[in-house]
């Protein structure tokens, strides 16, 4: 699954394809509100962890690890809810829960970036790091149906496209430029129906 492969241009790897492809569909379903977006989230993240490992991207490859594990809270929330009776609603993060967010994010960037400096020999543990932390986070909102996840998925997937072409992933850089415009979408399709 390491063969090079053109496709639209770009220089890819055929395990790399599928996880586009897979990735796509998650996001796709994930804007709907469709359950069923959490077994293609295991799917890509699984494939994703070992593209991740072949570019060094430790942070990275650990963040797929841990989003099949949310991605399995994520699809009992989204199927059952919070009472496990009810279907899970959109909603906004109150004050407290957004300063929390920043401080978990901050926190787990330090602590990510020191580890992958240390322990690794990633070349951007720094941008790893914090790109991480975020979408821990992110990933964590979207299980909740927390309509703040788009905007953190908004940003840390425009850092992602620098990073990725730095990292001469450049189908997975379009990939997350393409997610910067879903991301756009799910924001808007989830304002529609958020509860406040």
């Amino acid at each position: 699954m390491n063969d090079t492969v053109q496709f639209f241009g770009f220089t890819t790897t055929l395990l790399e394809l599928l996880s586009f492809i897979l990735s796509l569909v998650t996001v796709t379903l994930n804007i709907r509100q469709i359950h069923w977006a959490w077994l293609f989230s295991i799917l890509s993240s699984g494939l994703y962890a070992s593209v991740f490992f072949d570019a060094r991207l430790y942070g990275d490859m650990g963040l797929q690890w841990v989003f099949i594990i949310v991605s399995v809270w994520g699809w009992f929330l989204w199927w059952r809810g919070i009472d496990g009776n009810s279907r899970l609603p959109v909603s906004v993060l109150g004050l407290r829960e957004r300063v929390f967010s920043v401080i978990v994010w901050g926190l787990g960037f330090a602590a990510l970036a020191w580890f992958l400096k240390r322990y690794t020999d990633t070349d951007v543990p720094l941008a790893d790091g914090f790109l991480t932390a975020g979408s821990l986070l992110g990933q964590v909102l979207l299980s909740r149906k927390k309509i703040e996840n788009w905007l953190i998925w908004i940003v840390v997937d425009v850092l992602y496209v620098g990073l990725y072409v730095y990292k001469n992933l450049m189908l997975t850089a379009a990939l997350y430029a393409v997610f910067v415009i879903m991301a756009i979408m799910g924001l808007r399709a989830w304002s529609k129906t958020c509860q406040q």
